[in-house]
């Protein structure tokens, strides 16, 4: 996994932060403060898209090159599925794993979210060549978007994130790169089949998931099957970007969870 952008701050137990589209690193500046005060934050770039196990076994090797042995593991959106295919496939990695905003694969409970089909931009960014074509030259108002329909009452965010965001996915290489989280969907979905559905694989470890619009609950759905100690909170009030729109409630409900003794941690 390229440091560049990496974020690796604080001291105390390891937490990593996986950021999703259209974000970076910056996703999580109005957290980072306080976790920073209990724990060390490990927040890489994940720009560069790739499918679930790819990312996965970056974010592992990212962890031996930094020393780390075990981590509490957050995921948002894109972040999502590489959390919950790390702490499936290699559980003594991970302390306690805290999801948000996504959906895992085709495991079942998304039913009613998915109704009428999954997000617009699902297909759009799934054809090979063509978003990062048409878009090349409009990356800030695409971008925009997607920071006003991710906040609520489509607030958006500081215009000193805005600019991070819109800067990192400048460019058609950049989008092309970026849109790979979206073309390896299908891989995805299925490294995730294999891991539920024929290996049988459980999450033991304590797991927080956190809805708001438009995912809700339909991500605490697909868990409550899989994962033995699960807690799930709605966070009301809130946009997609959890860690940008709603920092407060998010910190009042993370933190504890992450404080809290785990199973392995006595």
């Amino acid at each position: 996994m390229n440091r560049e952008g990496l974020v690796d701050t604080g001291t105390g137990p390891a937490v990593v932060l996986l950021h999703g589209f259209p974000h970076t690193p910056r996703l999580w500046d109005a957290v980072l403060p306080r976790l920073s005060q209990t724990h060390r934050v490990i927040a890489p770039n994940l720009v560069a898209g790739g499918d679930g196990q790819a990312l996965a076994a970056a974010v592992a090797d990212l962890l031996d090159g930094l020393g780390i042995e075990r981590a509490d593991v957050v995921g948002i959106d894109a972040g999502a599925p590489p959390s919950f295919i790390l702490a499936l496939s290699r559980p003594e990695r991970v302390r306690r794993l805290v999801l948000m905003e996504s959906l895992l694969g085709r495991l079942p409970g998304a039913e009613s979210f998915l109704a009428n089909g999954p997000p617009w931009w699902f297909g759009f960014h799934q054809a090979p060549g063509l978003a990062e074509t048409v878009l090349e030259g409009h990356e800030r108002e695409y971008i925009e978007w997607f920071l006003r329909a991710g906040t609520h009452g489509g607030r958006g965010v500081a215009s000193e994130i805005r600019h991070a965001f819109v800067s990192a996915y400048t460019g058609r290489a950049a989008l092309a790169s970026a849109f790979a989280h979206y073309r390896a969907l299908p891989v995805t979905a299925a490294q995730i089949a294999s891991l539920v559905v024929e290996q049988g694989r459980r999450l033991s470890m304590p797991v927080l998931a956190i809805g708001a619009h438009p995912i809700g609950p339909a991500l605490a759905a697909q868990l409550r099957p899989v994962a033995s100690h699960l807690t799930e909170v709605q966070l009301e009030n809130c946009g997609h970007i959890i860690p940008l729109d709603a920092p407060g409630p998010l910190l009042e409900v993370l933190v504890p969870f992450l404080l809290t003794p785990g199973l392995r941690d006595s």
